[in-house]
């Protein structure tokens, strides 16, 4: 009979984690668990502490800090797959997961799929041939090397790949084998997994390529296990349930989704939102259970856009997207920086990147041109931006896969601010106070168009106190606001002095804060 070693690799959520683990293994199958070490160390030692005595879980050998896109994805899952196959001999089958996976069958069902199936479960299709790849770079991602981290270390990763095309640097892919793409959630026999892991070792070249290739996760079991393995044997399909919105992102299940779920013919379904606490019980309870009869009908995706469109009182079902993802998130915290001078801003927001592993944005409200990824064209225009900004922000942190985020804002955003601060996660705001000379006032009324070229002295002269007047009311507004968690910096004051206000905003011990406060010309004009 089969025996499952489930591949799981996470970084956040650690109860979430311990009960996944716990119910996966009450029947008999195994866990190997690869927990980024980027997250919370006192998270993987709750992690540790409470399944360390559980005899089918397993700890990845080595567990290395985790990035999306980048081949530390692939290294992590290799770490928790040779732990596996170390630890697990009796492991017939390798099924990867996430942490927002849940499964959607009983252990009795899936043990007897796989039986009767015999062959391995993934996505594999013609990286090429294919239109798995919607938007953005296709052939790139593999012709050129990828060093850098592209959510967060943008400019690294774009300039490296323009001066890389610029010189024609490209190269070739390896002659003798056929990239191929796919989802990351497979299932995979043992027989195959032990040839991969051969693979590894026997074939430095590929390995070199694929370590700087962007997304390998999409690509690298792909393409090895359709080179490895027979076409015959093989299903070039997931066995894990995933929906995306019209945007392009992952839809969320919840609470009373449970019935739609067991339906699909699918064993695991992702994502389950954090709050739907019931459905993830029933679940939980329903792998163990003995003698269910699933009546697969597979009309998810038609009956979920059907129940979508008609929308339902008291359930997540709304008439539109946005109006789902009403919230950022509970759990969720967003760092709002702002100040009146952008330029300053943006160099502390750069430091920030530098220093922390959060993801920074800049006047993503107030400049067209701020980059950002392609979230299926909600972000193309500020009106949209700005009508969505709950729906855009949670994209955002879905995109970026984290649970924190630090975002500019003009001070001038007065609804944005009381917006944000209205919801159910965790919102602190950093306000940097400038001081502004006549000349820099001047600038500024020209670029907002209240002044020009030609505008008479003294007609600037009666402009600028006003411009200054609105711009100590907007700093007056804020703190009239009285939002929590509200910090100021203010340029008069000494290096020291912004140490702490750094360190309350960004939740960071005090000398990372004071590597921050010390940015390079931070407010020289």
């Amino acid at each position: 009979m089969a025996r499952i070693a489930y591949i799981l690799l996470c970084h956040k959520d650690p109860e979430a984690i311990i009960k996944q683990a716990e119910s996966l293994t009450a029947t008999g199958d195994y866990i190997s668990i690869h927990f980024d070490a980027r997250a919370n160390p006192e998270h993987y030692k709750q992690i540790t502490t409470a399944l360390g005595k559980n005899p089918n879980v397993a700890f990845a050998h080595k567990r290395i800090k985790c990035g999306w896109g980048e081949w530390s994805l692939v290294e992590a899952t290799l770490y928790a797959v040779e732990t596996a196959v170390e630890k697990f001999p009796r492991a017939t089958h390798f099924y990867m997961v996430s942490g927002d996976c849940m499964v959607i069958k009983s252990s009795e069902y899936i043990h007897k799929f796989l039986d009767d199936n015999d062959v391995d479960f993934i996505e594999s299709f013609d990286y090429f041939e294919s239109d798995w790849i919607k938007t953005g770079m296709k052939g790139e991602r593999l012709i050129y090397r990828h060093f850098f981290n592209e959510r967060t270390q943008k400019w690294r990763f774009y300039t490296s790949f323009k001066l890389q095309r610029r010189l024609g640097l490209t190269r070739e892919i390896p002659a003798d084998i056929q990239v191929m793409i796919g989802s990351q959630w497979w299932c995979l026999r043992r027989q195959t997994i032990e040839a991969v892991l051969h693979f590894t070792k026997q074939r430095k070249d590929v390995m070199r390529f694929f370590r700087t290739t962007w997304i390998p996760d999409e690509t690298f079991f792909q393409t090895i296990v359709r080179h490895l393995v027979p076409a015959t044997e093989i299903r070039t399909r997931t066995l894990t349930f995933l929906m995306f919105s019209d945007y392009g992102m992952p839809l969320t299940f919840y609470n009373d989704h449970y019935d739609l779920l067991l339906t699909q013919d699918y064993l695991f379904a992702r994502k389950i939102s954090p709050e739907a606490i019931e459905l993830k019980e029933r679940l939980g309870a329903l792998y163990a259970e003995t003698g269910v009869d699933f009546q697969i009908s597979a009309e998810g995706p038609s009956l979920f856009k059907f129940l979508t469109g008609r929308g339902r009182v008291g359930k997540r079902f709304a008439s539109r997207f946005w109006e789902t993802e009403s919230s950022l998130g509970r759990d969720r915290e967003l760092m709002l920086l702002v100040c009146k001078k952008w330029h300053v801003a943006k160099r502390l927001l750069e430091k920030i990147g530098q220093e922390t592993d959060i993801p920074t944005i800049a006047y993503l409200f107030n400049e067209e041109g701020t980059p950002l990824p392609d979230l299926g064209g909600i972000q193309s225009t500020l009106g949209k931006r700005t009508r969505h900004r709950r729906a855009l922000m949670r994209m955002l942190f879905d995109y970026y896969d984290t649970n924190r985020l630090v975002v500019c804002l003009d001070p001038s955003a007065m609804d944005l601010m009381q917006d944000f601060f209205g919801d159910r996660s965790t919102t602190r705001m950093l306000e940097i106070q400038c001081e502004f000379t006549d000349e820099y006032l001047t600038g500024h009324s020209m670029r907002i168009g209240l002044a020009g070229e030609q505008t008479p002295q003294d007609t600037l002269e009666r402009l600028l106190p006003t411009i200054r007047r609105d711009i100590v009311n907007e700093s007056d507004r804020i703190r009239d606001a009285e939002f929590e968690n509200l910090n100021i910096m203010r340029q008069s004051d000494e290096i020291e002095d912004y140490v702490p206000a750094i360190a309350q905003f960004l939740h960071v011990p005090e000398d990372v804060a004071e590597r921050i406060a010390r940015t390079d010309y931070l407010f020289a004009d």
